[in-house]
């Protein structure tokens, strides 16, 4: 019999969500002060946590406390079923900081489509395509055109900033939600694309230097290009053997790198400066993106969702929305999701 300080949990749910977030049972046993044969009983329904070990779990975890009294583990796709594949990465050994950004964004994207739904804000197209029999030269020079972004334009930017902000902008205008994500290092990815439609997704990890984070997104945008042509699957599905894989890569690479007509543009010296170190709202600003940041605004005015639902899809305190407002007013969009205006 369970001791009053204890909870009834699912150990079937709790070690679901202990492998589908990729930690090891030592890993939680560190981060819960407990020896590992604890975590091990309670996956096995031999002990079972007190309130406040199941609260660190779900914190630990990501997950709300409600899953672990659920009667059976939820029945969610392989999250490879979900993104493009990636250089060295193993479909299903993702680290647990890659696993977690790619639920994240997975959430944020049904979240904008159910606004959208909620606001009858019609749900723009990605239109782009590409085929592997196509030249590099071409994929780019298209991908250019539809962005939109004449030279003269880039040669009044002034810094690296300015150029991943515009360009992120334009993408977004195209059906294209970009997000930017933490903690994964640069050695295990620099950029995902998830092969949806609408509303495909591409996610930029934030370590990288302005100038990187510009090429990373052309660079997946290609791959969604190759996506809607059929020539790229998710990582799940993808059966090329790893030669076959490099040569997609550099087809991909080499697109993108026309799609800006590099040399062009000017090149500020700023060395490996990044963003880590902005405001609230700047900091929901970049993991969202402005496109996404702004629906739910929108839907919050129209009383559609709560200041809680609000502060929960921005994550984001409430208390910082006045400037978030202000900040989204300071600077205008230049495109945002579905336009196709030039600016």
């Amino acid at each position: 019999m369970p001791s009053e300080n204890t909870l009834t949990v699912n150990p079937r749910v709790l070690q679901w969500a202990r492998v589908e977030s990729g930690w090891p049972a030592e890993r939680v046993a560190k981060r819960l002060q407990v020896k590992v044969e604890r975590v091990n009983a309670w996956e096995q329904g031999e002990r079972q946590p007190t309130l406040r070990q199941v609260e660190e779990l779900a914190r630990f975890l990501h997950r709300p406390l409600s899953v672990f009294f659920l009667p059976k583990p939820p029945e969610l796709p392989p999250l490879a079923a979900e993104y493009r594949r990636l250089p060295g990465i193993r479909p299903g050994h993702e680290s647990p900081e890659l696993r977690l950004a790619v639920r994240q964004m997975l959430t944020r994207r049904e979240n904008a489509l159910n606004l959208m739904a909620e606001m009858g804000t019609p749900v723009p197209e990605f239109e782009l395509v590409a085929h592997l029999s196509d030249l590099p030269a071409e994929v780019g020079a298209r991908l250019r055109a539809a962005l939109g972004v004449p030279i003269e334009d880039q040669l009044q930017w002034r810094t690296e900033w300015e150029a991943w902000r515009t360009w992120r902008a334009r993408v977004e205008a195209i059906g294209v939600l970009v997000f930017q994500f933490a903690k994964v290092g640069l050695a295990e990815v620099r950029g995902i694309s998830l092969l949806h439609a609408p509303l495909p997704v591409v996610g930029i990890n934030r370590k990288e230097i302005p100038e990187g984070k510009s090429f990373t997104l052309l660079h997946e945008v290609v791959h969604l290009m190759l996506a809607a042509g059929e020539e790229e699957k998710p990582a799940l599905l993808e059966k090329r053997s790893g030669a076959e894989w490099q040569q997609v890569e550099r087809s991909a690479a080499i697109a993108a790198s026309y799609a800006p007509n590099p040399g062009q543009t000017r090149k500020a010296a700023i060395g490996g400066r990044r963003d880590e170190f902005a405001t609230p709202p700047e900091e929901a600003i970049n993991r969202n993106g402005r496109p996404f940041v702004q629906l739910v605004l929108e839907a919050l005015d129209a009383n559609r969702i709560t200041s809680v639902d609000a502060g929960r899809h921005l994550d984001l305190k409430f208390e910082h929305f006045g400037k978030l407002r202000g900040m989204l007013s300071q600077r205008p969009i230049v495109g945002s999701l579905g336009s196709r205006h030039a600016a």
